[in-house]
C-alpha cells in the first residue's frame, strides 16, 4: 500500500514527526569529524547510518532522512574527497530508501547550506545552483518522496533552493527552513516571519525554522512564523538552553571555563528532557505540524517530542515509569 505523501498529509491537518541531528549524533559516536562535519560515515559505515535511521523511527520518525547534510560537494572539496561525492549522496539516499520502505514511513533527501552562496555574486549563485542541482537530481533518481532544504542564514540562497527544487525536482515538494543565528533575522536583512511568508508563496510546502536555537529562543519566533504563514510551518530546534542573552547554540559559553561552548562543550548546556516535552506541547498548541528536532537530537528526545503529538511509537514501551523504582516508586505490599 502506498505511504501517504508529505503534502496529502500536511493537508489533511496531520501532523510530522522528524528525526533530524545526524551530524552530531555520529560526532557524539566517534565516527564524524566536528569542523567539517562531513557525514564520511555513509561510506565508511553504512550499517550504523541504516541502524541510526530505524532507531529514530522505532522512537517515532515519520521520515526517513537521507543522510546527504552537508555532503555537498564543497564540503567534500574541504577534506579532499570530492571525488566520493555521488557515491556518498546515491549510498545515503538507497540506505534512507530501503528503511522507508521496511518501516512505512516517507524518505526525505537532505540539501543544507552551500558554506559558498554570496548574494550579488554571479559566480557564486552560479556554483550554488550547480551544487542544488546534482544533490536533487541523486535525490529524484534514488526515489525521494520530497526533499528538505534547510539551514539558510539568508532569503537569498533559500529562495535559490526552492528555484532549484521547481527546476530540477521533477515535482517533489520541498519542507524550506531558516537557521535563527544571534539576531531575529535573515543575513540579508528580512524578518523571519517575512521570509518564511515568500518562500510559502514561492511553492514551499511548508516552512520554517531549524538548527541554530534551542527551545525557548525559537519559540517566540515561531508565534511570529504562524502569524504570517497561511500554511505548514516547521520546527526542529537543536536540544541547548539557548537563551535571550545567547539566543543560538553558537553563542553559548560554557559554564566551568566560561568559553565558547560549540561545539566540544555543548553537553554541558544540554535540554532536560522536560524542556523537550514542554517546547512540543507548546509548538502543538501553536498549530506546528512538521516538528522534531535537530542538532544534539537522540532517540529519547524524538520519543518525547512524538508522544506529546499524541503518538505512542514501539519506543514508547520504555518510556520511564519511576512507579516501577526501588527508591522513588511506591511500596508494593508483600
Amino acid at each position: 500500500m502506498p505511504v501517504k505523501g508529505l503534502v496529502q498529509r500536511l493537508q489533511d491537518k496531520e501532523d510530522v514527526v522528524v528525526a533530524e541531528g545526524y551530524v552530531f549524533e555520529f560526532e557524539r559516536r566517534g565516527l564524524l569529524r566536528a569542523g567539517a562535519f562531513v557525514p564520511e560515515v555513509v561510506i565508511e559505515r553504512p550499517d550504523l547510518v541504516k541502524g541510526l535511521h530505524e532507531e529514530f523511527i522505532n522512537a517515532g520518525s515519520d521520515v526517513c532522512m537521507a543522510f546527504t547534510y552537508y555532503g555537498h560537494r564543497e564540503k567534500l572539496r574541504v577534506i579532499g574527497r570530492e571525488g566520493d561525492l555521488e557515491r556518498l549522496n546515491r549510498d545515503a539516499l538507497r540506505i534512507a530508501r530501503k528503511v522507508a520502505d521496511d518501516t512505512g514511513t516517507l524518505m526525505a533527501g537532505d540539501l543544507s547550506n552551500t558554506t559558498v552562496y554570496k548574494r550579488d555574486n554571479k559566480d557564486a549563485i552560479e556554483s550554488t545552483e550547480a551544487m542544488f542541482k546534482e544533490q536533487i537530481e541523486w535525490a529524484v533518481e534514488e526515489g525521494a518522496d520530497y526533499i528538505v532544504c534547510e539551514t539558510f542564514s539568508e532569503l537569498g540562497e533559500a529562495m535559490l533552493a526552492l528555484e532549484c527544487m521547481n527546476k530540477y525536482g521533477n515535482g517533489l515538494p520541498a519542507a524550506v527552513s531558516f537557521v535563527a543565528l544571534d539576531k531575529d533575522e535573515t543575513l540579508d536583512g528580512f524578518a523571519f516571519d517575512v521570509a518564511c511568508r515568500k518562500l510559502e508563496e514561492a511553492g514551499a510546502a511548508a516552512v520554517g525554522l531549524n538548527c541554530g536555537r534551542g527551545p525557548k529562543t525559537m519559540l517566540p519566533l515561531l508565534k511570529e512564523i504562524r502569524q504570517a504563514c497561511k500554511g505548514p510551518i516547521m520546527a526542529l530546534p537543536v536540544t541547548y538552553r539557548t537563551c535571550p542573552e545567547y539566543p543560538s547554540f553558537h553563542s553559548l559559553q560554557d559554564p566551568v571555563t566560561g568559553q565558547r561552548a560549540f561545539p566540544v562543550d555543548l553537553p554541558s548546556q544540554t535540554c532536560g528532557r522536560t524542556e523537550i516535552a514542554n517546547f512540543a506541547r507548546e509548538a502543538k498548541s501553536l498549530g506546528v505540524q512538521y516538528v522534531g528536532l535537530c542538532c544534539g537530537n537522540a532517540s529519547h528526545y524524538i520519543r518525547v517530542v512524538a508522544e506529546e503529538y499524541g503518538r505512542r511509537p514501539p519506543a514508547s514501551r520504555y518510556s520511564p515509569d519511576m512507579s516501577q523504582h526501588y527508591l522513588f516508586g511506591k511500596k508494593k505490599s508483600s
